[in-house]
């Protein structure tokens, strides 16, 4: 049975913030991510190879083993990319059911990842489009940046992107970057209104295709992948922004 898929609604560079602000929501296709972020695509594409090496997370509570991942903290202000001390990931039950609550400590993202400048171009551009949407005209103010390399894998016959649901994230800006799949289908992505009856339904195919979320607003989940092939996965980059400090920084300090 063929598999049926959606187009995403793609959008331009120039009216992602305005997509954001209108709808909650707004997806790039990989040439205009790359000339949003100001860097050329073949940079973004160079970073790939660092999904190839993710260690396993050890913190699934569905029994699975189709997750592996890394996980780092910045803040960004006024242009300026900080990385700050390896930290826990931590949310609370009302965001995550299946993991709120407890401390997740993943192993940090590579250092020469870190240090490309593609990376920093995008996390400013995340930054930028941040202050535009949530900053209410203020000043451009540090953004509490989550960084997570997922790969999910179907070596058990299903992965799940989403274990926990359709779900939001408690912080301002959600940014789901597909870095790539293979050999796989499903992993079709849905938004929904949080408080209203609209929702979208979509496949993002092409590496460093971009979802843009106003987690306050939307409600996102990706379905379960299954293998075509031998070796199937699927990778992603999701990257948070938050205002007032990282999550639950009073919890793992």
């Amino acid at each position: 049975m063929a598999q049926v898929t959606f187009s995403p609604p793609f959008t331009t560079p120039s009216g992602t913030a305005a997509q954001l602000r209108d709808a909650g929501f707004a997806v790039l296709s990989p040439a205009d991510v790359a000339a949003w972020i100001g860097c050329p695509l073949s940079a973004l594409l160079a970073l790939n190879a660092d999904w190839q090496a993710l260690p396993p997370d050890e913190f699934l509570k569905d029994g699975g083993r189709y997750r592996r991942r890394r996980h780092s903290c910045f803040v960004v202000q006024g242009g300026q990319v900080q990385q700050v001390p390896h930290r826990a990931h931590w949310q609370p039950v009302e965001y995550n059911a299946l993991h709120g609550g407890m401390e997740r400590w993943f192993a940090p993202m590579e250092a020469a990842t870190v240090a490309q400048p593609a990376w920093s171009q995008l996390l400013q551009a995340l930054a930028q489009v941040s202050d535009a949407v949530f900053a209410d005209g203020k000043a451009p103010q540090p953004w509490s940046v989550e960084a997570h390399q997922f790969r999910i894998d179907t070596e058990g016959g299903i992965g799940r992107p989403t274990p926990e649901g359709a779900h939001r994230d408690g912080v301002d800006l959600v940014a789901v970057f597909l870095v790539g799949r293979v050999g796989i289908k499903g992993g079709e992505t849905r938004v929904f209104e949080a408080h209203g009856p609209s929702g979208q339904r979509f496949t993002l195919t092409e590496p460093w295709s971009l979802l843009l979320l106003d987690d306050a607003r939307m409600i996102h989940e990706s379905t379960p992948i299954q293998p075509i092939a031998p070796g199937g996965y699927r990778d992603t980059l999701v990257v948070t922004c938050r205002r007032g400090g990282f999550q639950g920084a009073e919890v793992v300090g």
